[in-house]
């Protein structure tokens, strides 16, 4: 780790880490209590402050009612707000919570309630303090779940949710600083016992870390590896719009209800697997499909192509669509229905 992660933010690097939003007419700021959030927060204040116009800001706090300390977090991130001048509210998670799969359905939770609170205030933007330390978590998570490029590319800096902008200005962003610049301002936070909860995945792979990083595995090579493949992922996915616009020309119908066989064939494999998992998003009703589930087809379709037979050389259903291959043609339609069974 270099000493410039372990220093404080200065005023001008935070300059630089806004100034995207800079004419957003207002931000949300997703704050926990956590020393991320917490940093985000007041690092945020002092950059608006030292603007004349510029974006209005709310702190929001999402209870999500799953531990009793969580109340109170959110009352002292309320007094922190209030002191550096940001309106602040707190949004909660009611109703009965999933007893597996917790996670992932707090964040969903979480998302949507940031998404209404933004909407409520105006604000077009919610920002949150995913560190490069969290998106080296996210990376080895989809590393172990087998993620193809678009999964291992990990968090974006910016992404649509629930019609919102979700901004992640601290990606690039070692926590141990975020900690430093809280340490010099003098400003506590909270700590979240479940962000060492062996129960969760991340917790474990979080206390795996020291050992990686001594191995060259560290939050700066993960999260630069990160941002090569969502480099790669972009250009691939041009490539893709390319090949779709390829099979418009030189198929004898509408795509992807007729594709010429043939030059679909002739496409690059990753070019086949990543169109045909965006036409069988496209048209089918039970998606989206598995990225696994795409490549076997693939496979096989390139099986069937090799064995001379005539008339339909595969069919199969994927997702709510049906693909049905011949030697010459390649269809993607929805599927039909599936019949209930009879009780």
């Amino acid at each position: 780790m270099s000493d410039d992660d372990q220093s404080p933010i200065s005023a001008q690097m935070a300059k630089q880490l806004f100034a995207d939003w800079a004419s957003a007419p207002g931000l949300v700021l997703a704050v926990s209590g956590g020393p991320d959030s917490v940093a985000l927060m007041w690092l945020a204040a002092r950059w608006r402050h030292a603007l004349k116009r510029g974006p209005d800001l709310t702190a929001v706090t999402v209870d999500h009612g799953l531990r009793p300390e969580a109340a109170r977090e959110a009352r002292d991130v309320k007094r922190l707000a209030t002191a550096l001048g940001i309106p602040h509210r707190t949004m909660r998670w009611t109703g009965a919570k999933p007893k597996t799969g917790l996670p992932a359905a707090a964040r969903d939770a979480r998302y949507l309630l940031l998404a209404k609170a933004a909407r409520s205030v105006g604000a077009f933007h919610v920002l949150t303090a995913h560190t490069r330390d969290d998106q080296a978590e996210t990376l080895l998570m989809r590393m172990a779940r087998g993620s193809g490029i678009a999964g291992l590319a990990g968090m974006a800096r910016l992404t649509e949710r629930d019609g919102i902008q979700l901004a992640r200005p601290f990606l690039h962003i070692a926590k141990v600083q975020l900690v430093a610049t809280l340490t010099k301002a003098k400003i506590g936070f909270a700590t979240d016992p479940s962000n060492s909860n062996p129960s969760y995945t991340r917790p474990r792979l979080r206390a795996l870390m020291p050992a990686l990083a001594s191995e060259g595995f560290d939050s700066r090579n993960l999260a630069r590896l990160a941002t090569r493949l969502r480099r790669a992922d972009a250009a691939l996915e041009l490539m893709v719009d390319g090949a779709e616009r390829f099979l418009a020309l030189h198929s004898p119908g509408r795509v992807p209800e007729a594709i010429d066989a043939g030059a679909f064939a002739g496409l690059a494999e990753e070019i086949r697997v990543r169109l045909l998992l965006r036409m069988i998003d496209q048209v089918g009703h039970e998606g989206p499909a598995e990225l696994g589930k795409v490549e076997t087809l693939v496979f096989a379709m390139v099986q069937a192509g090799r064995s001379g037979g005539k008339g339909i050389l595969l069919k199969q259903t994927l997702a709510g669509a049906m693909i049905t291959l011949t030697q010459d043609r390649l269809r993607i339609v929805p599927a039909p229905p599936r019949r209930r069974r009879a009780d």
